[in-house]
């Protein structure tokens, strides 16, 4: 119990400063590209550079969640502050689909209206993407035990991908001088950007609405409460999540040996320990009650 406690206590200090240096260079980029972007025409770029800004934003948020979770709690908010991380990760998903919108409404006014765009620093631009959005995903690889640091990640990943995307672009206008094609890549770019946001969307929502987290496979819970020896029959499992990184559940366990509360309880607590659940409240009933519920047979 003590190590698990360590884990949560050391991941959101090391995310502080990780999460700093990924601030600083990302807004740096988008300053960088943005400014290319309008300067060249090149709608790829804005809409890369609008990604980014999305990606520094939710790059903030998520800090300044992992700040609020480490608040204690108190008589009000008995858990403390850390639903924050769901509600911040809900609001990130909500900031990428206005990101997308913004990208395929310049992109639709660009095909009525094309322009001029320079091949070459599409390139270079969208080359150093390539680094700013690796570097930045490989820092925060080695941290996707959170909600947030894992949207993040994909977020960053596919920024990498979608870089490498706008080169090819720029090769193929350098060389074919079809400008075209820089509007067909910002349209691939909110494309990815939205299938990756439908996901963080769903799971964001789910969990704001206290559902099983995808990190708990239900199924195996419910087999490994069932096979703990002493227990008769069980119900009223519930299992939601506290935090992007904590769950809870309650539980409501049948027994026949009244002397075995304290050694099944310790059991049925350590299970769900296992299964990813690190809070818990276990109720002991006995045998002859009736339950109300299909677990009780």
């Amino acid at each position: 119990m003590g190590h698990h406690h360590h884990d949560h206590h050391i991941a959101p200090q090391s995310l502080n400063g990780i999460f700093i240096w990924c601030i600083a260079l990302n807004l740096a980029f988008v300053f960088i590209e943005a400014g290319i972007g309008f300067y060249y025409n090149s709608l790829g770029l804005l809409s890369d550079a609008g990604h980014n800004l999305s990606d520094v934003f939710s790059l903030l948020l998520a800090l300044l969640a992992f700040r609020m979770a480490k608040i204690h709690s108190n008589r009000h908010f008995t858990y403390g502050f850390k639903k924050s991380t769901i509600l911040v990760s809900l609001v990130n998903s909500v900031i990428l689909l206005v990101a997308v919108g913004a990208i395929i409404i310049e992109s639709v006014n660009k095909f009525r209206h094309p322009v001029e765009v320079s091949g070459v620093a599409v390139s270079w631009t969208a080359g150093t993407g390539i680094v700013v959005n690796g570097v930045t995903a490989w820092l925060l690889m080695r941290q996707q035990n959170d909600l947030n640091v894992r949207g993040a990640f994909l977020h960053m990943a596919m920024d990498t991908l979608v870089s490498v995307g706008v080169v090819v672009s720029g090769i193929v206008i350098s060389l074919t001088g079809w400008n075209i094609i820089d509007n067909f890549i910002s349209l691939i770019i909110a494309a990815i950007i939205l299938i990756s946001t439908i996901n963080l969307l769903k799971e964001s929502l789910f969990l704001s609405l206290d559902a099983v987290p995808s990190s708990v496979n239900i199924d195996e819970v419910e087999k490994a409460i069932s096979s703990i020896p002493g227990i008769e029959s069980w119900h009223h499992l519930h299992v939601w999540a506290v935090s992007t990184t904590e769950n809870a559940a309650t539980l409501h366990a049948v027994i026949k040996d009244l002397s075995r509360l304290e050694e099944i309880k310790h059991a049925i607590k350590h299970t769900l320990r296992e299964k990813g659940i690190q809070h818990s409240t276990v109720e002991i009933e006995l045998s002859g009650c009736d339950c109300g519920d299909r677990h009780c047979d």
